[in-house]
């Protein structure tokens, strides 16, 4: 049998130093939920504060357009200039536009993929197009009278220069087309009747910026519109009987309304109630509502900072405007939208209520027009359903006025981040909703609307981040309205407070109006300008499917202390809201509530509130408002 020697003190040093490589060498990933999001870095264009930097840009796009509708053979043609200023520090071998009458030509994207309509509850917005003729024919595009070599795809076209334009340089581009207009097309325009809705219906230049260069994704029907800010000078052309409402100031009142007409809409500028420009008697009689009642008639409209330009156009409207703080608020109607009476008082008081809260409306006067369309926008102008019940119609006026803050005036890319502007309108309209109708049932629950959708909604498995482009998304009512608002009103009452929120929302909007945000640029202005670290909430809200589950796990007491170890048994991280039940001998209760801010995790998943206060605990329990989004609400009491 061998010998075994002692291992001296000198061996089983080195012994440990040879084994300390091979223990630092291993890794540990940084899992926690506050660990700062992988944002792009900032610059000189786009600042670390969200906010535009000394050296931001960006790309300015003028139309001058003379248009003609051809109610008869439902046809709009057209022949505009667009005046395009190159902004950006690159040289523009060619200019990328927009051709979105094409998704309904026959061998379109959806067309040939027939997609299913895209359904929110109970509106239905088909992008197909299908058993419709429709497409544009683009007859010329020239550049001081030469044709330019142009390559169309789909919605889409590039339009190759004779030579690059230069940082700082502009050109003119001349554009002759036409289009017959389909019934409800793409869900967003089209004709009922005689009535006609018009959005997306000239070439327009596609957004070239900092952070993508060229956005030319194609129109296929859930993403909507990104666009280039500038001015619209418009004359459209319509037979003598047709009244035209559009985005921007009517230039020539003497040519196409009647001096009666002229004289009500003096009076409705400063009137707060709705004053009938053309009554239900006159609707439909171009004897009494038109300058004259055969021919045709041109109206000319002008609009500066503006990134779109639509129209409507109908021989049987009434129309009925008032004003607020110099805006007219105008709505057009068809004399059976017999629910449109209180149109106009709800669409100004909505003017009045986003004016006050976040920022202040821009434009000369906002038009709401009736028909077939079930909801859509354009600067200074909606398009909205009769509307089925009193409820569903304020909802759907105020929603598509509200956009006329986010997309129009703050001009995220709603192609790829609806969020940004149906979800961030949706909050807004939540508020607005509750104070229109307050004291009613309605009124007084219809905040907490998004809360009561998630279990319906963010099924695991299904549900989709917010990050998502539109066009891939199941559930768009869902991941792009609903959540964010959700997300928003959390933030607002549960994260930072209003009186924190409120500042940082009203500053992005100030920050960004007229302007291109990113999500990026969001997520800094709110961090600067509250004061608050929320790359944890972003990360849960915007680019996962996080899901909270908030647990009392025990109560102990002893030495006059009572700790209640509380758990965050989820993916997702929040503030909590405590209530603990106390007992004195006498029986006496008392309630103790306690605000905690979401640091409490800052070591982990479980963390330990300790209350000095008399009394036996009867009962402790984690938000007991039921105003988050919690899981499983079995284990939220204790005891259970």
């Amino acid at each position: 049998m061998s010998s075994v020697k002692p291992i001296s003190r000198l061996t089983l040093a080195a012994l440990a130093l040879a084994v300390v490589p091979a223990v630092a060498a291993q890794s540990v990933a940084d899992s926690s939920p506050f660990r700062p999001l992988d944002l792009p870095a900032p610059n000189t264009i786009r600042t670390g504060s969200g906010r535009p930097g000394p050296d931001y840009w960006q790309q300015r796009a003028d139309y001058r357009i003379r248009a003609t509708l051809d109610p008869e053979r439902r046809e709009l043609a057209g022949r505009e200039t667009i005046h395009y200023v190159n902004h950006s520090p690159d040289r523009l071998p060619y200019l990328w536009l927009h051709l979105e009458q094409n998704i309904c030509e026959p061998g379109s994207v959806t067309n040939q993929l027939d997609q299913p309509p895209l359904v929110f509850l109970g509106s239905t917005f088909d992008f197909s197009c299908q058993g419709g003729r429709g497409g544009l024919t683009l007859e010329s595009i020239t550049l001081l009278g030469r044709a330019l070599p142009h390559v169309v795809f789909g919605t889409t076209m590039r339009v190759d220069l004779p030579r690059p334009l230069l940082p700082g340089a502009a050109i003119d581009l001349e554009v002759v087309w036409r289009f017959p207009v389909p019934d409800n097309g793409a869900g967003r325009m089209g004709r009922d009747g005689t009535l006609y809705e018009l959005g997306q219906w000239y070439p327009r230049v596609a957004v070239y910026d900092d952070v993508r260069g060229w956005n030319h994704e194609p129109y296929i029907g859930a993403g909507e519109f990104y666009l280039e800010y500038g001015s619209f000078d418009v004359a459209i052309t319509v037979p003598a009987p047709y009244v035209v409402a559009a985005t921007g100031v009517l230039q020539n009142p003497l040519e196409v309304l009647t001096a009666a007409q002229r004289a009500r809409l003096a009076r409705a500028r400063t009137s707060d109630t709705a004053i009938a420009i053309i009554r239900a008697d006159e609707a439909g009689d171009p004897a009494r509502t038109r300058p004259r009642p055969t021919g045709t008639l041109t109206w000319r409209f002008h609009a500066d900072s503006v990134r779109d330009f639509a129209f409507a156009a109908a021989p049987n409207f009434r129309w009925d405007a008032s004003g607020w703080q110099g805006i007219y608020v105008h709505t057009f109607y068809r004399p059976a939208a017999t629910l449109w009476v209180e149109a106009n008082r709800m669409v100004r008081e909505a003017v009045r209520y986003y004016s006050e809260q976040w920022y202040h409306y821009p434009y000369s006067h906002i038009s709401s027009i009736e028909g077939p369309i079930e909801g859509m926008e354009y600067p200074m102008m909606t398009f909205d359903p009769a509307g089925p019940a009193r409820i569903d119609l304020q909802w759907v006026l105020a929603h598509e006025l509200g956009h006329q803050w986010v997309p129009m005036v703050v001009g995220s890319n709603e192609r790829l981040y609806p969020w940004m502007d149906e979800g961030f309108n949706t909050f807004i309209d939540l508020g607005n909703a509750a104070q229109y109708f307050k004291g009613d049932p309605y009124g007084d629950s219809i905040e907490v609307h998004p809360l009561h959708l998630y279990k319906d909604h963010a099924i695991p498995g299904l549900e989709q981040p917010l990050i998502d482009r539109p066009v891939e998304v199941h559930d768009l009512f869902w991941g792009g309205y609903q959540k964010p608002a959700l997300m928003m009103q959390l933030l607002r009452y549960k994260v930072l407070g209003k009186e924190r929120f409120d500042p940082a929302f009203r500053e992005y909007l100030k920050t960004w109006a007229f302007r291109h945000p990113t999500p990026a640029d969001f997520f800094r202005i709110m961090r600067d300008q509250s004061g608050q670290e929320l790359d944890w909430f972003w990360r849960a809200w915007v680019y996962t499917t996080a899901r909270l589950d908030q647990a009392v796990d025990s109560v102990v007491t002893r030495d006059g202390v009572t700790e209640v170890h509380l758990s965050s048994r989820g993916t997702m991280v929040m503030p909590a809201d405590l209530l603990v039940t106390l007992a004195d001998p006498a029986g006496k209760v008392e309630l103790h509530t306690a605000a905690l801010p979401v640091d409490m995790w800052n070591l982990g998943s479980r963390f330990v509130y300790r209350l000095r206060a008399p009394g036996t605990v009867r009962q402790v329990q984690v938000d007991p408002d039921e105003a988050l989004p919690d899981v499983d609400r079995s284990n939220n009491r204790w005891p259970r």
